[in-house]
């Protein structure tokens, strides 16, 4: 990746730790208020935690075997809830598997679940806080999973079985994303299980809509990305949201987990602009 990327167990831990601790920072001293409380914090676990062996480069290039990554990916997360614990007091956690954590070669929709390595992950961090009265799990038996804040209902699914695929070199991966939105939503609302928010990853980008939430890749810009997709580069980060109980879903932040690709040389002007006087050169605000 020519140095614009790199991500292994030194970088996912540094990632995770910034995550939340820029978090709290942000819920505690970026909302307006001197004095705020919450009454607890949804950390919603999205799949894809794993590279997984599901690929013959993947095998190649992992730098460490799927079952030490569970090992380390159980730590990583308990770190990183224990964390958000001591400063919200009171964490719900719904998770799903993606499709790089699965056992089988072929993505299976049978046992899909029981078929992933990462519920083992997710057992193993709920198990961990076992005794704990201030952390509550969601480990639903299917791949999708629906719970309410305030009222506002939300969907979370991994995002890789919205019944599209695709996309193209113009609008990328939105196409497929608002068709599988809403195929999603009508066959969920026929069921009887209507929401009003989509949680879905897997497109390794952010992006905020109407009733739609995608979260970004804690893992960054790689080779597939760069030389298949040819998709432009998304700094890593996450996806931070605040739900008031009388507005619904208010502020969006996206969650840097590193600096930028081209950060800047010298201080710049707050604004400026060019004057139709002179269009060679601009203005900076007095």
């Amino acid at each position: 990746m020519p140095g614009i990327n790199i991500y292994d167990k030194r970088v996912a831990a540094h990632r995770v730790k910034r995550l939340a601790e820029t978090t709290v920072d942000l819920a505690y001293n970026h909302m307006g208020k001197s004095k705020i409380t919450y009454p607890g914090c949804i950390v919603a676990l999205g799949g894809d935690f794993l590279g997984g062996d599901i690929h013959e480069e993947l095998m190649k290039t992992n730098d460490r075997t799927t079952q030490q990554a569970i090992e380390d990916l159980t730590d990583l997360i308990c770190g990183g809830l224990e964390t958000m614990a001591s400063s919200f007091g009171k964490l719900f956690v719904p998770c799903v598997v993606g499709n790089h954590g699965r056992s089988t070669k072929k993505m299976q929709m049978k046992q899909r679940v029981f078929t992933s390595h990462e519920w083992n992950v997710y057992c193993n961090v709920a198990r961990h806080f076992r005794k704990s009265k201030h952390i509550q799990f969601s480990i639903p038996e299917t791949a999708d999973c629906a719970f309410n804040s305030f009222g506002h209902r939300y969907l979370l699914t991994h995002g890789d079985s919205l019944g599209t695929k695709g996309g193209d070199g113009i609008i990328g991966a939105l196409g497929p994303i608002m068709r599988g939105t809403l195929k999603m939503h009508r066959s969920e609302a026929q069921l009887g299980r209507d929401y009003d928010t989509l949680l879905i990853g897997h497109w390794h980008q952010y992006i905020t809509l109407p009733g739609l939430i995608v979260n970004n890749s804690l893992k960054g810009y790689d080779e597939y990305a760069h030389l298949v997709l040819r998709a432009p580069y998304s700094r890593p980060s996450q996806a931070l949201w605040f739900n008031h109980p009388e507005h619904g879903i208010t502020a969006h932040w996206q969650v840097y987990l590193e600096g930028q690709l081209k950060p800047l040389t010298e201080a710049k002007p707050w604004v400026s602009w060019q004057d139709f006087a002179d269009t060679r050169r601009e203005r900076p605000y007095a």
